[in-house]
């Protein structure tokens, strides 16, 4: 397979933190951006300047920090936003305009050419001063293409290195973003970026998709925290990219790692049945899966646990079958007879249909009674 040619922008700094209720200190910021530098992160955007004196100290910190990923932040195309951008000596400065008609009419109450032209002129002037610029267009997905296809021609023409795709409210399908952006490439074949959310809950197919179309810069957010629904988990993309884009540059081993540490800083878990990071990810139950399993993990498991940091569980239940017990039971040390693994299993089916969880306690109670001989009691 021929790697897609792409690199990841991650935005947990920034969009990440637009997520209703959090917040991240500096120092919290510093270990995030130094973990995803690690994990092999491209481009970390880290902020947008101008909301606060905090906020651009803590842009500037991550941009002198050493990393080996180029650092961006954020900016309106106003001319405060870019110089404020500029002052934190970052690598690459993200100007941003929406360029639906919904949104100009509501947030810019003047034509759109006119908006694209003062946009294209803080273009000019932060590429001037040697900086990448990535010349954004919000909303998008529900613009105009000819419009978009003008944009992203005059803002390279202009000196912008990137130009950007944002799905704002998650309004695509995958199908429909690989067709856009398949005719906005054709149209203006420079470096896209692509931005999705996750408001139909296709933030991550349509990252991938996108690139599959030829979009070279895919944003994520770790465990795809972000404004309402969210935004592409770095997680599921990074994994889609290994198994489907032949691309293993990226270290996965750390993915959980990361997943643990932006959620105890945002107070934001993910759900159990989340893939790769979720508590029950790799967990199994059904006794025909683990049956399975234990003679090839690949009829079950398509991401294989190690790889990204994970751990394979076997957890006992009412579809627990004789062989996992058998497995389960030899790891603490018990070798169960016919009779005993029945008396075990209906022990187990019994407490599991109570809706009660069948704990390590409750297991090793049932083996300890049939250690002793009180099963025929």
């Amino acid at each position: 397979m021929k790697p897609w040619n792409i690199e990841i922008c991650d935005v947990t700094l920034r969009d990440g933190e637009q997520t209703p209720g959090v917040s991240f200190t500096y120092d919290e910021k510093m270990a995030i951006a130094l973990m995803l530098d690690e994990i092999g992160v491209e481009v970390i955007e880290a902020g947008f300047p101008v909301v606060s004196q905090a906020e651009k100290e803590c842009v500037t910190a991550i941009a002198r920090s050493g990393l080996d990923a180029r650092v961006c932040c954020l900016a309106r195309a106003l001319r405060p936003d870019v110089e404020a951008a500029l002052d934190c000596d970052v690598d690459i400065v993200s100007i941003f305009i929406a360029t639906s008609d919904l949104h100009i009419k509501h947030k810019y109450r003047k034509p759109r050419e006119e908006v694209l032209e003062d946009a294209l002129d803080m273009v000019e002037y932060a590429s001037d001063h040697g900086v990448k610029v990535r010349f954004a267009a919000e909303d998008a997905s529900r613009t105009d293409p000819a419009f978009l296809v003008d944009m992203y021609n005059r803002g390279a023409e202009c000196g912008a290195d990137l130009l950007s795709f944002a799905d704002t409210v998650g309004y695509l399908t995958p199908l429909e973003i690989h067709a856009v952006i398949s005719e906005i490439l054709a149209e203006a074949p420079h470096k896209l970026c692509i931005h999705c959310h996750d408001d139909l809950g296709f933030a991550a197919a349509n990252t991938i998709a996108a690139a599959a179309a030829g979009a070279f810069q895919l944003h994520t957010t770790v465990n795809g925290i972000g404004e309402r629904a969210g935004n592409a988990a770095l997680e599921q993309v990074l994994v889609a990219l290994r198994m489907k884009g032949g691309i293993d540059r990226y270290d996965l081993s750390r993915l959980q790692e990361i997943s643990e540490l932006v959620a105890r800083f945002s107070g934001i878990y993910p759900d159990q049945v989340r893939p790769i990071i979720g508590e029950n990810a790799f967990a199994h139950e059904s006794g025909i899966h683990i049956a399975a399993i234990l003679e090839d993990p690949l009829t079950y498991e398509y991401v294989p646990p190690e790889l990204v940091g994970g751990e394979r569980r076997f957890v006992l239940g009412k579809h627990t079958g004789r062989r996992a017990l058998e497995h389960i039971a030899s790891a603490y040390g018990f070798d169960l007879s016919d009779e005993q693994a029945r008396w075990v299993l209906g022990q187990i089916k019994q407490m599991s249909e109570g809706k009660c969880s069948v704990t390590r306690d409750a297991l090793c109670g049932f083996l300890a009674q049939v250690k002793e001989g009180g099963i025929l009691q």
